[in-house]
C-alpha cells in the first residue's frame, strides 16, 4: 500500500441549536473587527439569528448560483468598500462559493454555516461562471478557516430540496472512489458518508422536523465533501459542471438526476469500488443501492425536467468528453458520453 493523502487544515464546531454561539467563537478566534456576512435573501432571517452580536460591517445578499463573475466581482467591491477582514457565510453551496471567490483574490478567511448539504465548506475548491461555462479550480485561500454545522438550520429546507441536495453529497462520495488523486483514507471517508447519508435522508423525508435524520445527513455531507477535496473532481463533477454551466441547471439536483448514469457507467470498471459502495449501500450492488434509495426518496430524474433542451445533449456530451480525467475507470469516449446524457436528458 503506497499513497500521499493531504488533510486540509480546518476546524470544524458541530452543535445542533448553537450556531450563534459557535460562530461567535470562531469569529473572536480570528480577531476579527469588521465581518461581511454573506447570506441570501431566502437565509437572511437564519442569517440574522446566528450573526447577532457579531461586529458587523456589511451584510450582502447578492448571491447568484453558479457564481457569474460580474456577481463575484460585485462582493469583492462590497468587501473592499467596507473594508471588512473577515468572512461569514451563512447558506448553501451557492453562498459559500460566493465567499471563495471574493477570499480569492482578497485573501481573506471565512467562516462558513452551511444550512443545506452542499458541502462546498470543507472543499478549497471554487468555481465561476462566464459565458455559460464554469471555470473551477482548487487554492488554499478559499478553503473556509472554520466550520460551524448546526443541523438545525436545514429544517428550513423542504424535504425535496433535503433529498436533491443530500444525494449531490452522495456524489461526492461516489466520486471519490475513483477521482484521480483517490486514495484509502478518501474511500473510508466516502464509505462511511454513502452510510451515513443512506439512512439520514430517508429520516429527514419521513420527518422533516426530526433532527437526527437532519444531523446523519449533515454528518454524511461533511465526510463525503473531505473525500471529495483530497480525491479530486471525478466524471461526474465533470459532466455536472459542463450541465451547469452550459444550461444555469439548478446545481443539486442535477447531480441527482445525473449520479446513477455515472455510477452505473464507471462500476462495472471499478470492482474494487464497486464492493465498497455495495457494502455502504447494504445492498447486493452499488446501483441497485443507489436505485432502491433514490425510489425511497422519489428523487428528480430527468434533466428534461429540470430545464435542459435536448438539443443541447450533443454539445454537452462534447464539452463533458474534454474536461473528463484522463485515468476515469471507463474509457471516455464521445458515444459513450452522448448516450449517457441522453439517457439523463430523457430519464431512463
Amino acid at each position: 500500500m503506497r499513497f500521499v493523502h493531504d488533510t486540509l487544515p480546518q476546524r470544524v464546531r458541530f452543535a445542533s441549536g448553537s450556531a450563534r454561539e459557535e460562530l461567535a467563537a470562531e469569529v473572536a478566534a480570528l480577531g476579527a473587527r469588521r465581518v461581511m456576512v454573506i447570506a441570501g435573501t431566502s437565509e437572511r432571517e437564519s442569517a440574522d439569528r446566528v450573526t447577532a452580536g457579531l461586529p458587523v460591517a456589511h451584510r450582502h445578499d447578492d448571491v447568484v448560483m453558479h457564481v457569474p463573475v460580474e456577481v463575484a466581482g460585485r462582493a469583492r467591491a462590497a468587501a473592499a468598500e467596507h473594508d471588512v477582514d473577515a468572512l461569514v457565510s451563512v447558506g448553501g453551496g451557492s453562498t459559500t462559493g460566493l465567499a471563495k471567490a471574493v477570499a480569492l483574490t482578497t485573501g481573506l478567511p471565512i467562516v462558513a454555516v452551511p444550512t443545506t448539504y452542499a458541502g462546498s465548506e470543507a472543499t478549497a475548491v471554487w468555481g465561476l461562471t462566464e459565458n455559460s461555462v464554469k471555470t473551477t479550480g482548487t487554492d488554499a485561500r478559499v478553503l473556509p478557516r472554520a466550520v460551524v454545522y448546526d443541523a438545525s438550520l436545514t429544517f428550513s429546507l423542504p424535504a425535496g430540496l433535503s433529498v436533491a441536495s443530500g444525494l449531490n453529497a452522495l456524489a461526492h462520495c461516489v466520486d471519490s472512489m475513483w477521482a484521480p488523486r483517490t486514495d484509502p483514507i478518501d474511500q473510508a471517508l466516502a464509505a462511511e458518508g454513502v452510510r451515513a447519508l443512506r439512512t439520514g435522508l430517508p429520516l429527514v423525508v419521513k420527518d422533516p422536523a426530526g433532527l437526527d435524520g437532519r444531523e446523519q445527513t449533515l454528518y454524511g455531507a461533511y465526510l463525503s465533501a473531505v473525500a471529495f477535496a483530497s480525491a479530486g473532481s471525478g466524471l461526474h463533477h465533470k459532466v455536472c459542471h459542463v450541465l451547469g454551466g452550459m444550461f444555469n441547471l439548478p446545481h443539486a439536483q442535477t447531480h441527482a438526476v445525473v449520479l446513477p448514469h455515472v455510477l452505473a457507467f464507471n462500476a462495472p470498471f471499478a470492482p474494487d469500488a464497486e464492493r465498497r459502495l455495495a457494502a455502504a449501500f447494504d445492498a447486493p450492488t452499488a446501483v441497485e443501492g443507489l436505485a432502491g434509495l433514490r425510489e425511497r426518496l422519489d428523487a428528480p430524474r430527468s434533466l428534461r425536467e429540470l430545464g435542459m433542451p435536448r438539443e443541447g445533449v450533443a454539445a454537452a456530451a462534447a464539452a463533458v468528453v474534454a474536461a473528463a480525467p484522463p485515468d476515469n475507470p471507463r474509457p471516455v469516449t464521445p458515444d459513450a458520453i452522448t448516450e449517457l446524457v441522453r439517457n439523463a436528458w430523457e430519464g431512463r
